[in-house]
């Protein structure tokens, strides 16, 4: 996707800003808006403010009205629950404050790659604001980083995007379309929030004792583990594991009808001992084998 001309023209600035960090139901959205320098007069008087400050139908309005202002340029990055909670949870782990720097940056690399002119950044901080403006800065030399606590009640370009991030995370929760089949599901679920009432009630009414919650809870949350305290235990066995082989002192064992004295027109990936013995206990017990499917 290009950028609009006078983007890729003047010089431009940006704002940065995100919604839904502290929910426990629903996606984490970041959302930028750019406009030329010689514009931000002007934008400041377009009635833009921190997002958290207007009620819904008026956040709903001013998004409109950027979408149809041909002097700025908007963009999102959703991050859905599931990529939260993997991200937080896999075993080298990417905390929060990690996950939105990323994201953030992805925005300015998505500008910059679309051909937009940034001069100036202005972004709302996730952390030390001082150690993330030089992040920022060593990332993309050249560019100046205004980074501050509150900058959406400071910088009407990163209001702006506060509105894009907050109205894009609203009608996505709206919209909601559940991966899951199980009848009786809902959104009432209020805030969202952890310590609202009616979000708890929510994540009571839809765990599951073995499959845990639907996709639009970050079940990586604090929040999560007291419903599973009388959850059922599951046990996840691994192939056997033999000490004294290979070059990293041991591999994965998997017996082949070859290495037993049998030959045939199998691929070797194939030759997996019908009785499933060097596999693991579960598929041995049942004397399972691999069966390629080819479509």
């Amino acid at each position: 996707m290009a950028a609009p001309e006078w983007a890729t023209r003047e010089p431009c600035l940006m704002g940065i800003d995100e919604a839904g960090r502290g929910p426990v139901l629903g996606p984490m959205v970041y959302g930028c808006m750019y406009c030329a320098r010689s514009y931000n007069d002007t934008l400041a008087t377009l009635k833009f403010a921190d997002s958290k400050t207007l009620k819904e139908d008026q956040r709903e309005e001013l998004f409109e009205s950027l979408k149809d202002n041909s002097s700025i340029g908007w963009e999102v990055d959703v991050i859905c629950p599931k990529e939260l909670s993997a991200k937080m949870l896999k075993r080298s782990k990417v905390n929060l404050n990690e996950i939105s720097h990323n994201s953030a940056m992805g925005l300015v690399k998505r500008a910059l790659d679309m051909g937009v002119l940034l001069a100036e950044v202005y972004i709302d901080t996730v952390g030390d604001p001082e150690k993330y403006r030089i992040k920022l800065t060593e990332k993309f030399p050249g560019i100046k980083f205004v980074v501050a606590k509150k900058a959406d009640s400071l910088f009407p370009v990163v209001s702006g995007a506060s509105i894009v991030a907050k109205v894009t995370r609203d009608r996505a929760l709206r919209k909601w379309a559940f991966d899951e089949t199980a009848q009786n599901m809902h959104m009432n679920t209020g805030s969202g929030y952890p310590g609202d009432p009616a979000t708890k009630q929510w994540l009571e009414d839809h765990k599951h004792p073995i499959f845990g919650f639907p996709t639009l809870v970050r079940f990586s949350w604090g929040t999560c583990k007291p419903f599973f305290n009388n959850a059922v235990e599951v046990t996840w066995e691994s192939d056997e594991v033999e000490e004294d082989a290979g070059s990293n002192g041991s591999c994965k064992r998997q017996v082949k009808l070859s290495s037993l004295g049998f030959s045939g027109f199998k691929r070797k990936s194939e030759e997996i001992e019908s009785t499933g013995k060097g596999r693991c206990k579960f598929y041995q017990a049942r004397k399972l084998e691999l069966i390629r499917r080819f479509q």
